[in-house]
């Protein structure tokens, strides 16, 4: 019974995200070209992965809301750096995240989180690229 309580809890939890992310997947499916994709986030040099690190940042999208998401995208021609990179920045600068950050280590740390995150998101990226 227990087991089957945790389940809803973390359904409760995390099911909107989710299903926010298979919103947000449909609507890019149904309005942005795939060409639009491919241009912007399929380059194999770094401006596609550049473009999914900042995109990631102010997107409030948790880890699980952008499986749909960037299943959607990666079937648009996005590359798997610059998905890599937008998986990394997006959960990792989640408003929440952004804002335990700054209270309990303060503005400067708080700069220096967000600028690692992103540089990280975009070694990562090309990495992947390099390799994938």
């Amino acid at each position: 019974m227990r087991l089957l309580k945790n389940i809803w809890r973390n359904t409760k939890a995390t099911g909107p995200y989710f299903l926010i992310g298979i919103l947000l997947s449909a609507l890019f499916q149904h309005y942005v070209s795939p060409d639009a994709f491919a241009n912007l986030f399929g380059s194999q040099r770094g401006f596609g992965v550049l473009m999914a690190a900042t995109i990631g940042v102010p997107l409030y999208v948790c880890g699980g809301g952008t499986i749909p998401l960037l299943m959607a995208w990666l079937d648009s021609g996005m590359s798997m750096g610059a998905a890599a990179a937008f998986m990394i920045t997006g959960p990792a600068t989640k408003i929440t995240n952004l804002g335990a950050v700054k209270i309990v280590l303060g503005a400067k740390h708080f700069t220096s989180y967000v600028a690692f995150t992103i540089i990280s998101a975009i070694i990562a990226g090309v990495v992947v690229n390099l390799f994938v």
